[in-house]
């Protein structure tokens, strides 16, 4: 396979059924966050020592890629049935794993600021890049509002949502399995 296809020269790229859109097409922009968000997730496994938090993270890497090529393909294209779509069951998936990793800390009592260790403040600033993918794969539904790709899109859509929460929950979990405190909001009253 080529790496280069010359269409970014025009500010082009093309999806997975052949559509050529522009590199700042909504689509495009949605699940090039996705990339983005994978990265980070391979930043934050670099430093991790926790071998169920890696396999977890190295596992998220994989369905992220699942729910990009998902979004690359739009409902109806020719290359559709080649195309793995994201499943309900991974969403379920994550509720588990929140679930698991909650049982292990101490009750949420206040606002945790980004930050801890360098595991944790890996996973917060994955986090961020989530929710921002969330905020856009949103916009493209609404875009794509009454037709087949809305409905297709609503899976990725509590997926990321669901995924935006686990990260918070890992990156708490990382502190504690790193002996570092949580960075918790301090309230200051005004005046």
């Amino acid at each position: 396979m080529k790496i280069y296809t010359k269409f970014g020269d025009r500010g082009e790229t093309v999806l997975f059924d052949g559509t050529r859109v522009t590199k700042s097409h909504l689509r495009i922009e949605t699940y090039g966050t996705l990339d983005e968000l994978n990265s980070h997730l391979g930043v934050a496994l670099t430093d991790c020592q926790h071998p169920a938090l890696q396999g977890l993270l190295t596992e998220l890497q994989q369905e992220l890629f699942v729910v990009g090529s998902d979004l690359a393909t739009p409902v109806g294209s020719k290359n559709e049935a080649k195309v793995q779509r994201l499943r309900g069951e991974a969403v379920g998936r994550l509720e588990g794993h929140i679930d698991a990793a909650t049982a292990q800390l101490p009750p949420l009592k206040s606002f945790i600021l980004p930050g801890g260790g360098l595991t944790a403040a890996r996973l917060h600033v994955a986090r961020t890049v989530c929710r921002r993918a969330e905020r856009l794969l949103t916009s493209l539904a609404l875009a794509e509002a009454g037709g087949a790709g809305e409905a297709a899109l609503r899976v990725p859509l509590i997926y990321l949502n669901r995924l935006s929460d686990l990260l918070f929950t890992l990156a708490r979990l990382a502190n504690q399995l790193d002996g570092v405190a949580d960075v918790q909001w301090q309230s200051k009253k005004p005046g």
